[in-house]
């Protein structure tokens, strides 16, 4: 049985290795889409707007692109999407949150070092939202907690030096640099990476693409 194509609505290389991790090596689908958080917004309702937002974005795209196609290759496209046999989107988001502040991806050296500022010697959740669509949207959503060390000015500045923190949500990268200041997490890593893989399993399944391999 043909396999469906799976797409990545993401431009993280972290996320794409991580469906390289179980199997998938997706198409990926770059758009755009405006991460800023509404007024009185909670953090769960944030990660999962974003990641539904993507794949909605995603899926428009391909709706676009395949109307480009000649009329035998669209109703052939159509049909089988009906069935969830092809095109599958992958997409998420992650937030990290810290005192009931929601840390986005941040904008300046400054911004970084407040969040890290914030995080240091403290506890923190990670939330990621997942969307993953074919003939619907199936959601979820992995919470997960870490624990930072204390860290020091000098350690924050010659860690903003290496870049590492500027396309990360709360200035950091769990499998990166970072890794050094993390005493705890309780959780998915996955998930704090930005892709909790039990969650996509599950929900690439229920959308018919198979991890595992047959018997």
């Amino acid at each position: 049985m043909t396999q469906p194509t799976v797409y990545l609505a993401s431009q993280s290389p972290r996320r794409e290795e991580l469906l390289n991790q179980i199997g998938i090596q997706p198409s990926i689908i770059k758009q755009d889409i405006t991460e800023d958080v509404l007024i009185s917004e909670t953090a769960e309702n944030y990660v999962l707007r974003l990641a539904m937002a993507k794949a909605e974005a995603a899926q428009k795209q391909l709706d676009k692109s395949y109307s480009n196609t000649d009329k035998n290759s669209l109703s052939n496209w159509q049909s089988t999407k009906k069935h969830a046999t092809i095109d599958i989107i992958v997409a998420a988001d992650t937030a990290v949150v810290c005192q009931g502040k929601i840390l986005g991806k941040p904008g300046s050296v400054e911004e970084a070092t407040t969040m890290l500022n914030l995080l240091s010697g403290k506890s923190h959740e990670v939330l990621t939202g997942l969307a993953v669509a074919s003939s619907g949207i199936l959601t979820a959503i992995s919470r997960n907690l870490v624990t930072f060390r204390n860290i020091t000015e000098q350690e924050i500045h010659r860690y903003l030096k290496t870049d590492e923190a500027y396309d990360k949500a709360g200035s950091y990268a769990v499998q990166g640099l970072a890794a050094i200041f993390i005493t705890n997490i309780q959780g998915s890593y996955s998930g704090v990476m930005g892709l909790p893989l039990c969650e996509t399993a599950d929900l690439l399944e229920q959308s018919g693409r198979t991890i595992l391999p047959a018997p």
